[in-house]
């Protein structure tokens, strides 16, 4: 489902101060956290960051609006521009990034048939191989995820009433549409939404999980074998509108998950805007305590048991419950945000607006 560009409110510059008490649940996290905030960091650019990849606190990637693909490998004190040529000119909208390391990356262009495509590097973006274009009309992929630097998968919104999952087991070079026969019927105007790179995620080997909004209810899908086949379950998180539902998944490991999303329509209420499961994703249960608006990004801090980031026009929250409660950590608008196994975690959303998380203990 193509997110609509709406005008956001302009992206406040002041970092944020976390104010958690240390002997709430979690308060150890929580402690580690107290001071943390987003340093902004100069891309020179102004498109808009949906896609994003952590590979370290010192190496990322982002890819956007106009074709755009920026890396950077010094901690975002400067960024190179590495941007397919055909995507720059034909003007794709590359919502989704997935890097391996500094070097290798797979990226994702969304809308309606030959527009949805996958970029390969294997040169840190100095060259780029298209290895998949999307030949039927009906389809609209959203996100992209690897579970190893082999086996990845793309999904698309439903085609003949069922979601589409395109599957690779050689980097992304080579890519085949997998047998419906396991995936269960969408509802009526169910879709997923190319907000944040996060509508289909994986943790470990062959676990992975798919959001979905637009449709009567919020739902999320989880196969536990790649693909093949699907169980769903009922997120809690309102939808019955084209601009509600999930939005985005963050799973710690491959029982204990997060769930993200609203309305994100400027002004719009997103009441339970956040949900939890730790039977990975059979059941959720709402948070008592959800952030207070829409949110489009989510992400647990590696080094953290608890404590995880949600982002999205207004604002960034954090957790340190897993998920049960959500307190501001700083203003300003991102998208989606990113936390690499080293403890580096970065955001990105319009404007060329990219963060690194400091301050973090």
């Amino acid at each position: 489902m193509r997110l609509l560009g709406v005008g956001m409110c302009a992206a406040a510059l002041a970092v944020g101060l976390l104010a958690a008490p240390a002997h709430a649940q979690g308060g150890t996290d929580a402690q580690a956290l107290r001071g943390a905030g987003w340093a902004l960091k100069d891309t020179g650019k102004d498109s808009r960051f949906r896609g994003l990849a952590a590979v370290s606190r010192s190496t990322a990637w982002v890819a956007g609006t106009k074709g755009t693909v920026l890396r950077t490998v010094d901690g975002g004190r400067s960024w190179r521009d590495v941007s397919p040529p055909g995507a720059v000119a034909e003007g794709l909208e590359l919502r989704d990034i997935e890097a391996f390391d500094a070097r290798r990356a797979v990226a994702l262009s969304i809308g309606e048939g030959a527009a949805s495509r996958v970029l390969r590097t294997e040169d840190g973006g100095a060259t780029w191989t298209e290895t998949f274009r999307n030949p039927d009309p009906r389809a609209f992929y959203d996100c992209l995820t690897f579970f190893d630097s082999r086996h990845g998968l793309a999904m698309s919104d439903p085609v003949d009433g069922k979601f589409r999952i395109l599957s690779t087991d050689d980097g992304g070079r080579n890519w085949t549409v997998l047998p419906s026969t396991g995936m269960p019927d969408a509802l009526a105007g169910e879709a997923g939404f190319a907000a944040s790179g996060q509508c289909l995620v994986s943790a470990g080997p062959r676990d992975v999980w798919l959001a979905t909004g637009g449709g009567a209810v919020g739902r999320i899908l989880h196969s536990p074998d790649r693909g093949r086949t699907w169980r769903v379950a009922e997120s809690g998180i309102p939808a019955g509108d084209p601009a509600k539902g999930v939005f985005a998944l963050a799973f710690r490991d491959r029982t204990t998950g997060l769930a993200v999303g609203g309305d994100y329509r400027t002004g719009e209420p997103s009441p339970r805007a956040a949900a939890v499961s730790a039977d990975a994703g059979r059941t959720w249960r709402p948070a008592p305590t959800p952030p207070p608006a829409y949110r489009s990004g989510a992400a647990w801090l590696p080094h953290l048991r608890t404590a995880a980031l949600a982002v999205g026009p207004t604002g960034t929250d954090v957790t340190t419950d897993a998920g049960r409660t959500w307190k501001p950590l700083a203003a300003g608008s991102f998208d989606t945000v990113d936390c690499a196994s080293d403890g580096g975690c970065w955001a990105a959303g319009e404007k060329g607006r990219v963060g690194r998380l400091e301050g973090a203990s």
